[in-house]
């Protein structure tokens, strides 16, 4: 089943539960799904990695929101962006801990050989490529400026 197709059946679901606020965050990666395949130079289906990178950007959106809110003391506003945040992450293929996604630099950081933090855009390419859809790359540079400065 496509992710267009799951999240369809999941509206159906929230709508039957009157899930008011999941069904919020479903119509909105609907949305994103349906400008995503009709965007110009699409092919109209979405890959699964292009729809990762959507979930990924439709989270970092509302993390980001829901930061601001935060700091302005809308806990009303941040729970609702966290509320669709959770709704999102249920797509999204399993998050790696910072612990694994270390693992993994180290082996791109090997493979690429590289020896400072001048080679950091040669690692995060990679390492993006590799991580894609399972950590956000915030995360990444982080632990590879950590890696490269050791």
């Amino acid at each position: 089943m496509s992710l267009k197709q799951q999240i369809e059946s999941d509206i159906k679901k929230a709508m039957l539960a009157r899930e008011k606020d999941e069904l919020k965050a479903l119509r909105a990666l609907k949305s994103m799904i349906l400008l995503s395949e009709t965007e110009k130079g699409s092919s109209g289906e979405l890959s699964e990695d292009a729809e990762n990178k959507m979930l990924m950007k439709a989270v970092k959106q509302r993390k980001d929101s829901a930061q601001i809110y935060k700091d302005q003391g809308r806990d009303d506003l941040f729970d609702i962006e966290m509320a669709e945040v959770a709704v999102i992450e249920r797509y999204l293929p399993k998050q790696l801990s910072e612990e694994e996604v270390a693992e993994v630099v180290k082996d791109v950081i090997a493979q690429v050989g590289a020896s400072g933090p001048q080679d950091m855009g040669k690692v995060m390419g990679a390492a993006t490529k590799k991580l894609a859809g399972q950590s956000d790359g915030k995360t990444i540079s982080g632990i590879v400026k950590q890696l490269l400065t050791q």
